[in-house]
């Protein structure tokens, strides 16, 4: 079926689908026509609507299949069609020839009534086109996976010739390299690793100097995957772009630096911390992305249980005392923190956080940097907080003796304290305050909650395959013998980039303090009792948690195993 070029207007396609109201599409065409945006966009950027939900509209109103590109292999005689500038200008990709017609080519866009896109690439390529709709993140990310690796090494060998020219011109290379760190090959570069690394759900990018090469590796779901390798000579040009950028100095590189750099990406805008560690063979630079609004979710996103939801509400409305958020790094604590803190944000309530770094801005929050230059440190800012008449206080970590003692303070006199701590389990946590100092008794009455968790990957719900428990398997989850149990295991697939697994969901361990345990702590009895005596209450463990994952099908034994193996 060749597709009708009718001229249909998006606002009222959307309309007619019910996915925005006229009002909100009143309210948005004098913004998308003063900022010169799509509509679409705009309607994005003002929260009405998403992605998905205007390409499904677009699918239904125009007739065309609704596809997920980045799950289709697309062939490579249809990859050399057009060059990757073309389509990354109009946001489309060829993904199939039809199977009557080998003239015609299926082509994904994320807008299929841009006659425009669809001339420029009958033009090109001498055959018809024929449109069907796919989001915009979803193309950008198959052109990253089909092109973004030929366009990086394209803007790295540009760059090499440049050197190779500069060098014989200048015996000085060293020094040409950082005045003309600028040139637009190395630009190119590093905005294409952040880029790609974006799309890819990525944590962290690891840019390494190894003996003869420039090793990246992202971090996606907790692991790392090796991206790229370049040509040592790139190092020295890559870094001193991200030190630029991130505002550090360009001429230090014997010690390590913190930076900082603010980027959008496919409409997102991300904030960097970028970390530079002088190593062997030259500097290593890791960078953590994080999405601005990605710290303050609903909570109904974390992946609390009924149960744990009813204990997270239920330790939330304490107006004094402490509680505690625990686990390694990486494990979710600031996420759970930042969403409890929203939860709380309201216009009657005085709160004041102190954090190093201040990870994402909340709107009504008065949020303060630690500086240890100025000699703000995390103790000196909560004793000036004491004066500012909070309600709530944040403090990012406890870290000593003195920021532990000044918490338990606040808490005592009529203040809400949420701060994190690294420990293993929630009962360890009243263990490591006593070792900073605190006294069992003033814990007893000052701790009203503890949160301990950790995150496991959720298994692609596209690849994963069944699998029955072993006796092994079945003796570790305390599962009768006899019992066939059937669970998932990983089995990798286009959509999850052949790891088997496919984003993360938190497991919580949630210790309400009841009066029993109150008494247990004010006498210094041992972690086991605590422990003994929280679950008797009803606490469910990180272990039971995970258990309960496994057996639901979201994740897999091995990953409860990795997670959970101290408990």
């Amino acid at each position: 079926m060749a597709f009708r070029r009718e001229k249909k207007r998006i606002g009222d396609m959307l309309i007619n689908e019910n996915v925005i109201t006229q009002e909100q599409l009143e309210k948005a065409l004098p913004i998308a026509k003063e900022k010169h945006k799509k509509i679409g966009e705009t309607l994005i950027e003002l929260g009405f609507t998403n992605e998905l939900e205007i390409a499904k509209a677009l699918s239904q109103q125009l007739g065309l299949e609704l596809v997920n590109v980045s799950a289709i292999n697309i062939p490579e005689e249809v990859q050399n069609l057009v060059s990757e500038t073309v389509l990354r200008k109009h946001v489309m990709i060829p993904y199939a020839f039809d199977k009557n017609n080998a003239n015609v080519v299926h082509v994904a866009m994320a807008d299929p009534m841009d006659m425009v896109a669809l001339d420029d690439f009958s033009i090109v390529t001498n055959l018809q086109a024929e449109p069907a709709v796919a989001t915009g993140r979803d193309i950008l990310l198959t052109l990253d996976k089909y092109y973004g690796d030929t366009e990086a090494m394209k803007a790295a060998q540009e760059y090499a010739r440049e050197r190779k020219e500069r060098e014989q011109k200048n015996a000085e290379a060293e020094e040409a390299t950082s005045k003309d760190v600028n040139n637009s090959p190395v630009v190119l570069l590093v905005n294409s690793i952040i880029e790609q690394a974006a799309r890819l759900r990525a944590s962290d990018i690891h840019i390494e100097a190894l003996e003869n090469k420039v090793r990246v590796r992202y971090r996606i779901d907790g692991a790392l995957y090796e991206k790229a390798a370049y040509s040592i000579h790139l190092l020295s040009a890559i870094i001193t772009r991200l030190k630029i950028i991130g505002g550090m100095d360009i001429s230090e590189k014997r010690k390590p630096q913190d930076g900082r750099i603010t980027m959008e990406i496919d409409k997102i805008e991300y904030d960097i911390r970028v970390s530079i560690l002088p190593t062997v063979f030259g500097e290593k630079c890791v960078m953590r992305l994080a999405q601005k609004k990605a710290l303050t979710r609903d909570k109904k996103e974390l992946g609390f249980s009924d149960e744990e939801l009813k204990a997270f509400d239920h330790i939330l409305m304490n107006t004094n005392g402490i509680i505690l958020v625990t686990g390694p790094t990486g494990s979710g604590k600031s996420t759970t923190l930042y969403t409890a803190l929203s939860e709380l944000n309201k216009e009657d309530v005085n709160i004041i956080t102190v954090e190093d770094p201040v990870e994402a801005n909340i709107d009504g929050i008065n949020q303060v940097q630690v500086n240890n230059k100025a000699d703000l440190t995390f103790a000196s800012a909560l004793r000036s907080i004491l004066r500012q008449d909070p309600d709530i206080i944040m403090i990012g970590e406890i870290r000593d003796q003195e920021t532990a003692q000044i918490a338990v303070q606040a808490s005592i006199t009529g203040h809400l304290v949420v701060s994190t701590l690294h420990t293993n389990s929630s009962a360890s946590t009243i263990s490591r305050l006593e070792d900073m100092g605190v006294e069992s008794y003033l814990l007893a009455d000052s701790v009203k909650g503890i949160i301990a968790q950790r995150l496991v990957r959720r298994l692609c719900p596209e690849c994963k395959r069944e699998h029955l428990l072993t006796e092994e398997e079945k003796a570790f989850m305390n599962i009768p013998a006899f019992r066939p149990v059937k669970i998932y295991e990983p089995c990798g697939c286009e959509k999850c980039a052949n790891t088997g697994y496919k984003g993360r969901i938190g497991i919580y361990e949630i210790m309400t303090i009841t009066p029993k345990l109150k008494s247990l702590i004010s006498k210094g009895v041992d972690i086991e009792d605590i422990n003994k005596a929280a679950c008797d209450e009803g606490m469910h463990t990180l272990r039971q948690s995970a258990e309960k994952l496994v057996l639901e099908g979201v994740t897999s034994f091995q990953e409860m195993l990795k997670t959970t193996f101290e408990n």
